[in-house]
C-alpha cells in the first residue's frame, strides 16, 4: 500500500491550496480515507475524513473551509483548502487502515499572516 500525498506549499492568510493523495496497492473503492495534520510541537489530529461510500466529517476548525473528496477513477483523496488561517500551518498527512493503518510521507503546509 502507498499513499502519496502531494500539493503542500507556502500561501498567505486567505488563500487556497488543494491536497492530493494517490493511493496504490489498494482496493480504494472499499477504504475510508483521511487526512490528517501536525503542527510543531502538536499531536496528530485528523482534519477531515471520507467514508468509502462518500461521507465525511471534519474537525470543527475547518468546517466551511475544507472539502473532502475522492475520485476512484484516479485512486486518489483530495483536501480541497479555502480561506486558509496561519494556525492551518502543519505537516498534513494521508491516511487509511487498510490491511493496518497506513500513512503517507505527509507534505507541507504553510500559511503566512
Amino acid at each position: 500500500v502507498q499513499l502519496q500525498a502531494s500539493g503542500g506549499g507556502l500561501v498567505q492568510a486567505g488563500g487556497s491550496l488543494r491536497l492530493s493523495c494517490k493511493t496504490s496497492g489498494m482496493n480504494f473503492r472499499i477504504a475510508d480515507m483521511a487526512w490528517y495534520r501536525q503542527a510543531p510541537g502538536k499531536q496528530r489530529d485528523m482534519v477531515a475524513s471520507i467514508s468509502s461510500g462518500g461521507s465525511t466529517n471534519y474537525e470543527d476548525s475547518v468546517k466551511g473551509r475544507f472539502t473532502i473528496s475522492r475520485d476512484y477513477a484516479r485512486n486518489t483523496v483530495y483536501l480541497q483548502m479555502n480561506n486558509l488561517k496561519p494556525e492551518d500551518t502543519a505537516v498534513y498527512y494521508c491516511n487509511t487502515f487498510y490491511r493496518g493503518e497506513q500513512w503517507g510521507r505527509g507534505t507541507q503546509v504553510t500559511v503566512s499572516s
